[in-house]
């Protein structure tokens, strides 16, 4: 049995269909590198709380469409032409959005069956929180992954701050500020992936699996098509991460990068200049209070940190806007981020972006558990 269950499918940001005993969810936004809208996040959202309630459905595969011209994508992210639309005129779908996504990041992380992420080519931002979760990391040799919301003023969030902290180490406070893109060999070391695949078996993979008549099947077929992983060059600056990522601050973390002469050091450092000061901070806050905390917990967190990104304290719009505007919109290149330098990031700021500004009872995740 093949099934499409979208309506409209062929415009649909995600196209839903049953093949079998399996479900297939296909990211159908290739001209936007398959960004998450809220319209995406409903769908994906409604189909696997429908194929979890289904005995005749053993699991789940989730991949991405193509489009000759454009990079291969799992998921590039959000929609960040949305977030800063909606941002400056008060939309109360960005809002939505963040508590939607974060609440089906967390479906994914629990999901009663298997379920089989295709992370071929770009998976960023969003597209991290949909796959982190999944039983099946499944990477190639295309593969290119990374949290870089520092970049644009924003912080690693859909569960980011969660799976960044089980990294090995202080790689998580790492990937968290710099940003910095992993491969599959690197991926794989971080925690971050569990199979690579040649790329060009994937649509073979990808029928193979949706033949399975057991949700024990996807595993064996998973790892009959798994190749050798390369080291990792990533884990030959571990000794450095861990000593610059586990100081204090920020402020401590850019001194000692500042003063070791290493080209990593200095690389990292040209890196981080780049990115907004207070965001960085707030991410290494984030990553270090997700190491003990349990997954509903911690996105209760992430969603208020959102919050304050797009309803700073004394208005204005903050460095998310100004972070988008500048890379996404008029493409300057040149975020004027507040504060500008990494040393003028005050802790009481810091802090009160972990304010929550709802109660326990009426926080927009309360019924996260777990």
């Amino acid at each position: 049995m093949n099934t499409q269950e979208s309506s409209a499918a062929t415009a649909a940001p995600v196209l839903v269909e049953r093949h079998g005993r399996v479900g297939l969810l296909t990211l159908n936004r290739p001209q936007a590198l398959n960004a998450l809208d809220l319209q995406g996040v409903r769908l994906l959202d409604s189909a696997l709380r429908r194929w979890a309630a289904d005995p005749e459905v053993v699991g789940v595969v989730l991949r991405g469409a193509s489009r000759e011209g454009r990079p291969v994508a799992l998921c590039a992210g959000g929609d960040l032409k949305f977030f800063h639309r909606a941002a400056l005129a008060g939309d109360a779908e960005l809002d939505a959005f963040f508590t939607e996504e974060y609440a089906l990041n967390h479906l994914i992380h629990r999901y009663p069956k298997p379920y089989v992420a295709l992370m071929d080519g770009i998976v960023m931002g969003g597209g991290m929180g949909i796959s982190q979760g999944a039983a099946l990391r499944v990477l190639t040799e295309r593969s290119v992954l990374a949290m870089p919301e520092t970049n644009i003023g924003l912080f690693p969030d859909v569960g980011g701050g969660w799976f960044l902290a089980r990294c090995p180490g202080r790689l998580g406070e790492y990937l968290a500020l710099s940003g910095h893109t992993l491969h599959a060999p690197d991926a794989i070391a971080c925690g971050l992936g569990d199979v690579l695949v040649d790329s060009a078996d994937l649509a073979g993979l990808c029928e193979r699996l949706l033949q399975a008549r057991e949700g024990g099947e996807l595993q064996d077929i998973v790892a009959a098509a798994a190749r050798p992983v390369p080291a990792s060059a990533l884990l030959e600056q571990r000794e450095a991460i861990d000593r610059h990522f586990s100081l204090p601050d920020l402020s401590a973390v850019a001194a000692s990068l500042r003063a070791d002469e290493a080209e990593f050091a200095q690389r990292t450092l040209r890196a981080l200049g780049h990115h907004s000061p207070m965001m960085m901070a707030v991410s290494l806050e984030l990553v270090r209070r997700a190491r003990g905390m349990a997954l509903a917990d911690e996105l209760r967190m992430e969603r208020d940190i959102m919050h304050h990104c797009f309803h700073p304290a004394g208005g204005g719009h903050g460095d998310a806007v100004e972070g988008i505007r500048a890379l996404v919109i008029d493409k300057d290149r040149r975020p004027r981020w507040n504060p500008a330098g990494i040393d003028e990031v005050e802790e009481d700021a810091v802090r009160a972006c972990f304010v929550s500004p709802w109660t326990a009872a009426t926080h927009p995740l309360a019924a996260l558990r777990g």
